[in-house]
């Protein structure tokens, strides 16, 4: 028997199957959940429509009242989830701490939002409004890697705007996501949210379910592939956030030893599993050597190991398929430049991988044209700044990217170059709740966050009338 349970229709369900969910620290199970079947895939959806008429007849008001309710029994547990992430995702116990606090800030955030009716015209021959409606039941399927920030990426949202929601987490991360239904079950209405876990058996027959309207989607870019094609006989609404090859450029004008915590920070966050990490760091000619021994000291320094460890700053990778895909990055990079720090992995136990600090290595390599989502940092030599940028754009990629220089202004100019839908300067992955964020070309379709992100789950409807 299962302690993680499913949610439909307002319910703790136990699931048709069971799946055990591992600890990456240590290869063993950290519990045994339900895995739902294809009937309690539909029954969730059945649920969710039935719920759907009441819930967008509800006012602003109920809505936010809800979302505030989330956010507190979030932040009332949030020393229990922020253990159970750890256990489950590998992260260490501070980062997931941040990252359930971050959820908790994101639904706030969307309480405080609102889809008023827009007047176009109003005069003695018509009376034009802009309207924004719901679409009905939304599927939200999460990644691996923030199981329960992303999750606030989607499920506020969505619910302010008025529709239902069918929550999906990844399988090897569903144990937040199934104890946060737990913690909701009696502050949202029944069927209003549900939320089921699978063996990554259930996310096409999600995408194609005729009943369900609209799928946001956060992973690969293969994957995202799949759900626009599946998503399209039923022309269903999609929002996908998908893959990046983040590129960090660093003009001459710095100083190596101040710089390179700054870059490695950018790149080796969550053991490199971040859509928006630096992946690839150009670094011009007249420091090169100097920003590479920096590096090299911020790779040794670090402390991997259990993220329940106090102490740690870098926990494993998360399951064994990116453990195994990380290493074959490593061993392509060793053929196509010089290893200079990590290289291999810690222990026996464990999906660990030392930071890895490759150099001399350019495009045409495995490890700079695809994305490694691992502690694995090429660095890349330039010389002109313009072609450095080129070169970052080449890529079939386009999520974010970042340049780097005292004379801000000079990087500004250059950021406005980059093919990337959100670029920093003096600083990387700066996410707030009230930018949009969305990818260009290979990285997605659509936006999250912001007042754009809110509106991604409506529909529009003009309201015109004669007098």
């Amino acid at each position: 028997m299962s302690d993680y349970k499913l949610l439909i229709n307002g319910q703790l369900v136990a699931g048709d199957m069971t799946m055990p969910v591992i600890n990456p620290a240590t290869e063993e199970p950290v519990a045994v959940c339900a895995r739902a079947s294809k009937g309690q895939l539909d029954q969730a959806v059945a649920a969710a429509k039935i719920a759907f008429p009441a819930w967008s007849r509800t006012t602003m008001d109920e809505r936010r009242a809800v979302l505030v309710a989330i956010a507190d029994v979030i932040q009332a547990n949030l020393t229990d989830l922020a253990r159970l992430l750890t256990q489950e995702q590998g992260k260490p116990l501070a980062d997931a701490t941040g990252e359930i606090f971050g959820a908790s800030a994101f639904f706030r955030y969307f309480a405080s939002l609102d889809l008023p009716a827009t007047v176009v015209t109003d005069d003695a021959t018509s009376r034009i409004e802009i309207r924004r409606k719901p679409l009905g039941v939304v599927g939200c399927i999460v990644p691996w890697n923030f199981p329960m920030i992303l999750m606030a990426f989607k499920v506020p949202a969505a619910l302010l705007a008025g529709n239902t929601v069918i929550l999906k987490p990844a399988a090897t991360t569903p144990l937040t996501a199934l104890k946060l239904g737990e913690l909701i079950k009696d502050i949202v209405p029944p069927g209003v949210v549900n939320i089921i876990s699978d063996a990554n058996d259930l996310g096409g027959e999600m995408t194609t379910h005729p009943d369900i309207r609209k799928i946001s989607f956060t992973g690969s870019t293969e994957t995202g592939k799949k759900v626009m094609a599946s998503a399209a006989d039923a022309l269903k609404r999609i929002s996908l956030e998908l893959g990046g090859n983040d590129a960090l450029i660093v003009l001459d004008d710095v100083d190596p030893k101040e710089m390179a915590p700054k870059v490695y920070g950018a790149a080796m966050q969550n053991a490199g599993q971040v859509c928006i990490a630096a992946k690839r760091i150009y670094v011009h000619e007249s420091m090169y050597d100097a920003m590479c021994d920096e590096l090299v000291k911020c790779a040794n320094a670090a402390v991997v190991g259990d993220g329940l460890e106090q102490g740690t700053q870098m926990g494993p990778l998360q399951n064994k398929a990116q453990f195994e895909k990380v290493m074959g990055f490593i061993e392509s990079a060793k053929q196509d430049g010089k290893v200079i720090a990590g290289g291999g992995r810690k222990g026996d136990k464990g999906y660990f991988i030392n930071p890895t600090i490759v150099r001399d290595i350019a495009e045409g390599s495995k490890l700079v044209d695809e994305e490694q989502f691992g502690p694995v940092m090429p660095v890349i030599k330039y010389s002109d700044p313009a072609d450095a940028v080129r070169r970052a754009n080449a890529s079939i990629y386009g999520l974010g990217g970042s340049i780097w220089a005292k004379d801000s202004n000079r990087a500004w100019d250059l950021a406005t170059e980059m093919e990337s839908g959100s670029v920093w300067v003096n600083k990387h992955a700066d996410l707030q709740p009230h930018l949009p964020f969305g990818g260009a070309k290979f990285s997605g379709i659509g936006s999250e966050l912001g007042e754009d992100g809110l509106k991604e789950f409506t529909q529009v409807q003009v309201l015109n009338m004669a007098r």
